[in-house]
C-alpha cells in the first residue's frame, strides 16, 4: 500500500495524492470515502450567543463537499477505464452515520453533512451508471474506533448497553466485511446500509 496526506476539501491536494496512488498500483475501481469530522455545538449556547457559522460550515465542507470532491475526480478517472464483468468499472462507498437518521442534540453540522451523503447516494449510482460505477453508503453506529476508545471505560460500556444486539460496540472489521461485500456483489447499488446493531439513538 502507500499513504499518501491529502485535504479532501482541496482539489490540488487530492488530485496529487490519487495521481500518487495510480502511479504506484495503477487506476483505482474501488474509493472508500471515510474521511470526516465532527463537532457538537448547540444552536444557542448556554450564554445565549448563536453557535458559530464557521463550525457548521466546516463540518460540511470536510464531510459532505469533501466526499463529493473525492467521488467526482475518482468517477472522471473511473470511466476512463475498459469495463469488467457486467459492465462495472468501479465502486465507490461512502461513509455515512445513524445521525443522518437520528442526530442527538448539537449535532446539527453533523447530521446535516451525514445526511447530505444520505441523500446522494442515489442520484450519483443513477448518474454514474451510465459509466457502469457503483455508488452505496454504510451508516454505521456506535464502533470501536481509536477516538471511541479514548473515553473512560464507564463511557464506553454505558454506550454499549444502548445497543440492542448485541450489546456491545461494533469492531473495525464489522464495517471492512460490509464494504468488502459492497465491492464485491455488483448487484448492490444506490443503497444505505444501517450497521448499527438495532441502535437508535437518544435525544442527548
Amino acid at each position: 500500500g502507500i499513504a499518501c496526506h491529502c485535504d479532501i476539501t482541496n482539489t490540488e491536494s487530492l488530485q496529487a495524492a490519487m495521481d500518487a496512488a495510480t502511479a504506484a498500483h495503477g487506476p483505482a475501481r474501488i474509493l472508500m470515502n471515510i474521511a470526516g469530522i465532527g463537532s457538537a455545538r448547540r444552536v444557542v449556547g448556554k450564554d445565549g450567543s448563536a453557535a458559530p457559522l464557521e463550525d457548521f460550515a466546516k463540518v460540511v465542507t470536510v464531510n459532505l463537499i469533501g466526499t463529493y470532491n473525492a467521488s467526482r475526480l475518482f468517477a472522471a478517472a473511473c470511466a476512463k477505464l475498459d469495463p469488467l464483468e457486467d459492465g462495472e468499472r468501479g465502486v465507490m462507498v461512502f461513509t455515512a452515520s445513524v445521525a443522518a437518521f437520528d442526530g442527538q442534540v448539537g449535532q446539527q453540522a453533523y447530521s446535516a453533512s451525514k445526511g447530505g451523503l444520505v441523500g446522494m447516494t442515489l442520484p450519483m449510482a443513477r448518474d454514474l451508471a451510465q459509466h457502469g460505477i457503483r455508488v452505496c453508503t454504510i451508516a454505521p453506529g456506535l464502533f470501536s474506533t481509536p477516538l471511541m476508545r479514548t473515553l473512560p471505560e464507564p463511557v464506553q460500556a454505558s454506550l454499549a448497553a444502548s445497543i440492542p444486539f448485541p450489546p456491545r460496540l461494533g469492531k473495525p472489521e464489522e464495517f471492512a466485511s460490509l464494504a468488502a461485500y459492497i465491492v464485491t456483489n455488483t448487484h448492490l447499488n444506490g443503497e444505505v446500509i444501517r450497521l448499527d446493531g438495532a441502535l437508535r439513538m437518544a435525544p442527548r
